[in-house]
């Protein structure tokens, strides 16, 4: 790779949420230990393409730049990951990049991932603590259980999962592996229990945890390495007894 002059990048573009997507190519100086958000920042100092012909700054988003906030997904060599951990130096030339088209795109590499959020909100992925915060330390968590859901906690809403799933498309309501994990994880903490029946009831209708087809494509495409298909047999064991529950009126199942 060091004998390398440059480093070729095709990518994916897109003026306007409507307009139609073409593909423009660039030439970056290659450097040792460079990632995509390097070169995608190269481009962005100077944007001439790989014709020698000026043109606009690619448009994409960031902001850790070290693989925890999930901002930077997209789709490299036909694979959705987090180009800040995409070494130039692993990825097979030219280097392809694409936006997650499981989420509507706003412009070039940008995405609108409101699809996944609201499907947060669905379930209520938090734990509510309004007018309890003064009475002290809440209950503390076995420590076997709290191993597995920090697991779990590790998700950064990155929508890995989702562009990853086949289940999840503009055909589909299915709310995705990531939502659904974190009905799991709030739903084992002590106060987030509370509302454990409220949460299961949110994935048991339309687009919820029967939407699944068990592909696998999440946990193995997950960057955190989330067990997010242990969760999603976990919930339908939940789901199951929660639809006993609901038909016989009773809590003492």
């Amino acid at each position: 790779m060091a004998e390398n002059k440059t480093v070729k990048f095709i990518i994916s573009r897109q003026e306007t949420p409507d307009s139609a997507p073409y593909t423009e190519e660039f030439d970056i100086e290659y450097r040792p230990n460079m990632n995509v958000i390097s070169a995608l920042m190269e481009i962005r100092r100077n944007p001439v393409n790989a014709k020698g012909e000026k043109t606009s700054p690619i448009t994409w988003e960031m902001n850790c730049l070290e693989e925890v906030c999930g901002a930077c997904s997209m789709v490299i060599n036909g694979k959705p990951r987090q180009s800040c951990s995409a070494l130039v130096d692993q990825l097979e030339q030219p280097i392809r990049l694409e936006p997650m088209r499981t989420f509507p795109v706003v412009r070039d590499l940008q995405v609108d991932r409101s699809r996944m959020f609201d499907s947060l909100k669905k379930v209520k992925a938090w734990i509510p603590i309004d007018g309890t915060y003064d009475l002290g330390p809440g209950p503390r968590m076995a420590e076997k259980k709290r191993q597995w859901a920090y697991e779990l906690s590790k998700c950064m809403t990155c929508g890995v999962c989702l562009e990853a799933c086949p289940n999840v498309n503009s055909k589909s309501d299915f709310i995705g592996p990531a939502p659904l994990s974190q009905v799991r994880l709030f739903n084992a903490h002590p106060t987030g229990e509370l509302n454990k029946a409220e949460r299961l009831e949110a994935i048991m209708g339309d687009g919820g945890i029967t939407n699944c087809g068990n592909s696998q494509n999440c946990v193995q495409s997950c960057p955190k390495g989330i067990p997010l298909t242990t969760s999603i047999a976990a919930l339908n064991r939940d789901t199951t007894f929660q639809g006993f529950r609901n038909f016989f009126g009773s809590d003492s199942i």
